[in-house]
């Protein structure tokens, strides 16, 4: 390999590293952005859900810490975790439409409403949101089912 292909594989490299870190930080840039890059997904026929077990993605550290406790003990003791469906629709099963984000804020913490048909019932929960070292993340889910922070005893 000459010096010269060797420069132009570093720096086709290098820009490629450099347009997916940009792409990630666009998905992290604002509240609205971080919410919607959860969410759109669902309104796909077949969409399985986001990875919700990985924790540190989406829950601050606090939440994502008594998840993954919670998970690790279930499994331990061969039983069914404390979150038995998926947070972000509150439901084990679903048909997304008619998708609504309206996210509120400012500085480091938002809100976000989100409201979605599932099955045809309409649906809205609230995600409370902190920007952190490493994007936003989520403090709370409130949903028709309950809190996250309260499933898992957290203040």
């Amino acid at each position: 390999m000459t010096a010269e292909t060797l420069s132009r594989r570093v720096l086709l490299g290098g820009g490629l590293v450099t347009a997916l870190s940009g792409t990630e930080a666009v998905a992290q840039a604002t509240a609205q952005a971080f919410v919607e890059t959860l969410y759109r997904p669902y309104l796909k026929a077949g969409f399985q859900g986001q990875p919700y077990g990985d924790t540190a993605r989406f829950f601050v550290p606090a939440l994502a810490q008594a998840m993954d406790r919670d998970t690790r003990e279930a499994k331990r003791r061969n039983e069914v975790p404390t979150l038995n469906g998926d947070p972000f629709v509150d439901a084990q099963d679903w048909e997304i439409s008619k998708l609504s984000i309206d996210v509120t804020g400012n500085g480091d913490a938002a809100t976000a409403q989100v409201s979605f048909q599932n099955f045809g019932e309409a649906k809205r929960v609230l995600l409370e949101l902190v920007k952190t070292p490493a994007g936003w993340r989520i403090a709370d889910i409130k949903a028709p089912s309950g809190s996250l922070k309260a499933l898992y005893k957290l203040k």
